[in-house]
């Protein structure tokens, strides 16, 4: 049985051996033949069309895209008018690399400055990002497909472009010596030595890799200020303390769920994958995206107080605002002022980041916008010490740990009823005489000389 399997497969690589063997001497033969033709007519465009056409069916793109540009300036060198028309449904190398520029520079508005290449290890800024999707044979078949069709659609365009600069963000708890900037800087990761943070940094960004990603973000080095996890391709949360082969209920007793960042890193992505210790998946579930894990994701709702929907499907806004400062209420940061800034992305609100000012001015500029721009004032509803910013604020995110307040609930009858109650309370003649006395008091206070 095994024999013949073998056979099988054998038979198979000989099979595709030999169709690619056939395709690559057809390409050649195209090639020939277009040589042939230039020979004849060097002024025509018809040579060099057919000889674009069989390199890139031979997948020299380089060689392609040079020959196309001669084919272009034949057609704008052609005495015959009705030629040197058909220039106008091709585009330029220069035109086609503009449109995709363009579209780069729409999908690189939202992401992170710095990003590891996951197969280098380096970082690198975002012109070296560009730069090194421009030398990828997706590229060149992208700039290739423009040339020949100016008019192709902006939405395969986008797709090409969004696959190659999709990144993986890393979502943990910082423990002892984390590589920092300076640490890393100009280094290839893989090549230094793995110890503590390192070893995670190294087997975050092959994880990343082997995911199909080539860009991957981490914020002890990456870190700026206008990082925006809603636009990360994939975040993958890593459980330092959770080990091997752990059962249901280890993601709830793990410390990454007391940290105030991870808030907004289990929010807001729509793909998200939990690692355990020794980097194997949590619980073994190998789906591509473990929101759509039943299990796991009512396990993170017990541990986190967030509802499962909104865990799946979470909104950024204003709305609900008094919840959304609930689920914050129990974290802790290592920096006072942090809990406030963690909490920008879920509100979609863009503050300064003032490192140095109290935690209780970070909360309250926070509070304060919301109410301001949504009029929400359930934020105003809390339990505990006013804040020094402003004394209708808590002075601390713990304060709304505390469930809302929750009014009586009263029927029309018996809002009339209390209304009602309160008519004939003081009789009339008593705070008549109650005012006059008042009104005495305060003209004799003037005719005294005294302040009112």
């Amino acid at each position: 049985m095994s024999y013949s399997i073998s056979l099988n497969v054998k038979a198979r690589v000989f099979a595709n051996r030999d169709m690619a063997n056939s395709e690559k001497s057809l390409w050649e033969d195209v090639l020939l033949d277009a040589q042939k033709v230039i020979e004849l007519n060097p002024s025509s465009h018809i040579g060099y069309r057919l000889k674009h056409t069989a390199l890139h069916g031979a997948q020299r793109y380089n060689e392609a895209i040079e020959a196309f540009k001669v084919m272009l300036a034949k057609l704008d060198n052609a005495h015959d008018m009705q030629i040197r028309k058909l220039r106008e449904q091709y585009a330029s190398p220069s035109e086609a690399d503009d449109v995709i520029q363009k579209v780069i520079n729409v999908q690189l508005d939202t992401a992170p400055l710095r990003l590891f290449d996951t197969t280098t290890g380096l970082l690198c800024d975002r012109e070296t990002q560009i730069s090194a999707f421009k030398t990828t044979t997706k590229y060149k078949q992208l700039l290739l497909s423009i040339m020949k069709h100016a008019d192709l659609p902006r939405e395969i365009i986008t797709d090409v472009v969004a696959k190659y600069f999709g990144c993986v963000m890393l979502s943990h708890r910082w423990e002892g010596k984390e590589p920092l900037l300076r640490d890393i800087k100009d280094k290839a990761v893989f090549q230094l030595e793995a110890t503590g943070g390192l070893r995670k940094l190294q087997l975050f960004c092959k994880k990343a890799h082997q995911a199909g990603f080539h860009w991957a973000w981490v914020d002890s080095c990456c870190i700026d200020q206008n990082n925006n996890y809603y636009h990360a391709a994939l975040t993958i949360v890593y459980l330092s303390d959770v080990p091997p082969s752990s059962k249901s209920g280890a993601l709830t007793r793990s410390a990454w769920n007391t940290r105030g960042w991870t808030v907004p890193e289990f929010l807001a992505p729509k793909v998200i994958l939990f690692y355990q210790q020794d980097w194997t998946l949590y619980l073994d579930n190998d789906s591509h995206n473990h929101k759509e894990s039943v299990e796991i994701m009512h396990e993170l709702e017990g541990a986190t107080g967030v509802d499962a929907r909104a865990l799946v499907a979470f909104q950024q806004g204003m709305r609900d605002a008094r919840e959304k400062l609930k689920w914050a209420s129990t974290r802790v940061t290592s920096v006072a002022e942090d809990i406030a800034y963690s909490l920008f992305g879920i509100f979609g609100i863009q503050l300064p980041i003032l490192y140095g000012e109290n935690k209780e001015n970070a909360l309250g500029r926070l509070l304060q916008e919301i109410v301001a721009r949504s009029g929400d004032i359930t934020a105003l509803d809390w339990v505990g010490q006013p804040s020094t910013f402003n004394s209708c604020l808590p002075a601390d995110i713990s304060s709304y740990a505390a469930p809302p307040c929750a009014l009586p609930l009263l029927s029309e009858d018996q809002i009339q009823t209390a209304v009602s109650s309160l008519q004939h309370t003081v009789a009339v003649e008593l705070a008549s005489s109650f005012y006059d006395r008042l009104d005495n008091c305060i003209v004799s206070q003037k005719s005294d000389g005294g302040r009112i």
